[in-house]
């Protein structure tokens, strides 16, 4: 099975100074995902937590809502001419009587780190597949100190992210700021389906009282998975997308941009965050 980080060779330039050192690098190979032995998806990964990846892939495509559906995940041996293992093909089975969507079926889609579907289209799909409305009772309600507090502890816990510096990370937070799960990949929505299918496999879906916090930006894929995982808050360092914005205020989930500091924007959902008491304190 691939390693989460191998070692290159890298020619140093320091202030004019030049040397030759090994350097640590996050892996990067691809996954196929199949679906009662029938292709799916192909995405690319840093390895690890591969059945976790597929099973959250399959919530936010409508597949799995609990973990019941689930029958089991397993490597595809003989995935290759020779008949090795590579340990980069997993079949998901459902259990039976699970309806599969067709849409699901009917596309075999490449993932990348920028993937995502476009247009009124993708708000549709999402509408119509979500298994659980955003209803958190009572609602999840947020400090913005405690919201701003969430990115360093969130830093805190990237092992590899230290090692390489070239990984994205997901988190998801309890509303008094604990941290209950990170995962770490090459791909933001990789780090998501890997937490949301631990979720799955641990039968804690819908995450209703829960807070996700990515690294880098809010495209409308990571505000799709929230939705689909039923998760009320979507928190990101950087910027959303236009899409992302307008799949919150449709679905009612809160997102929050720019998070760095004690700075942030609230683009949708903006209830969620105690913001009369933050202005009292201004």
């Amino acid at each position: 099975m691939g390693r989460v980080t191998e070692r290159r060779k890298v020619i140093r330039i320091r202030d004019g100074a030049v040397s030759a050192r090994p350097d640590t690098l996050v892996a990067e190979e691809p996954l196929e995902i199949r679906l009662n032995g029938k292709p799916l998806a192909i995405t690319m990964r840093t390895p690890g937590d591969d059945f976790a990846l597929a099973a959250g892939f399959l919530v936010s495509e409508g597949v799995l809502a609990a973990a019941g559906d689930l029958q089991n995940i397993v490597y595809c041996a003989g995935a290759t001419v020779d008949g090795s293992n590579t340990y980069n093909v997993v079949d998901v089975r459902t259990t039976p009587g699970v309806q599969l969507p067709d849409f699901t079926l009917e596309r075999n889609v490449y993932t990348s780190s920028s993937c995502g579907l476009c247009g009124k289209a993708s708000l549709d799909a999402v509408r119509t597949t979500a298994r659980w409305p955003i209803a958190d009772t009572p609602p999840v309600r947020v400090e913005p100190e405690l919201l701003a507090s969430l990115p360093d502890r969130l830093r805190a816990s990237q092992r590899v992210f230290d090692r390489t510096g070239g990984l994205h990370a997901a988190g998801l937070f309890a509303e008094d700021g604990e941290l209950l799960d990170i995962r770490e990949d090459v791909g933001r929505h990789n780090a998501v389906d890997k937490l949301v299918g631990r979720a799955l496999q641990n039968g804690g879906l819908p995450l209703s009282r829960a807070i996700l916090l990515v690294s880098g930006r809010a495209s409308f894929e990571l505000a799709q998975k929230a939705v689909m995982a039923g998760i009320p808050m979507l928190a990101a360092v950087s910027a959303p997308s236009s899409l992302a914005v307008d799949l919150a205020l449709e679905t009612g989930l809160t997102l929050v941009g720019f998070l760095r500091g004690s700075n942030m924007n609230v683009y949708a959902g903006e209830d969620r965050i105690a913001l009369r008491a933050a202005a009292a304190q201004g």
